[in-house]
């Protein structure tokens, strides 16, 4: 939904929540200038209806031993529904790919892969992702550094 169909008080509450899932209503409230019971009864609203869909902690994956990040990109011999759905099945079961997205342009699918090392991704890669059924060509890019990694959505007034 565009933001402009949200109050500002939502605004006010998603931009904290994503900065800050962790607040207590107590704190939330006060940045958003709110009472607590109303503050809290509209994150449950935003959460029920499925704009807020979960928290979670966002962490370093360099400190979890994750050196590589990589993004694969796959072409599918086919482009059938059900072609399609079973390799989504297929990668949503691998822990290594920690996001996949259905694009359009040169490629079906774009993975987004973590891994120990160049050795561990390559394994993973070859072994793994280019043995999944219906895998026409793959192509993979190797992050060098991350310029800005995944922030907060901009939710605006």
């Amino acid at each position: 939904m565009p933001s402009r169909l949200f109050s500002t008080s939502d605004i006010k509450i998603l931009r904290q929540l994503q900065q800050a899932g962790r607040i207590t209503n107590q704190q939330l409230a006060d940045k958003v200038g709110m009472a607590t019971s109303p503050c809290w009864r509209r994150v449950k609203q935003l959460e029920e209806s499925g704009v807020i869909t979960g928290y979670q902690a966002v962490l370093d994956r360099r400190k979890l031993g994750l050196g590589i990040l990589a993004f694969i990109r796959v072409k599918i011999d086919s482009h059938s529904e059900e072609e399609a759905q079973h390799f989504e099945q297929q990668v949503a079961a691998l822990e290594p790919v920690i996001a996949c997205f259905a694009v359009a342009g040169d490629a079906d699918f774009l993975l987004q892969v973590v891994a120990e090392d160049l050795d561990s991704f390559s394994t993973f890669a070859m072994s793994t992702i280019r043995r999944l059924p219906g895998i026409k060509e793959m192509q993979t890019t190797l992050v060098l550094r991350e310029v800005k990694p995944l922030t907060p959505l901009p939710v605006a007034l």
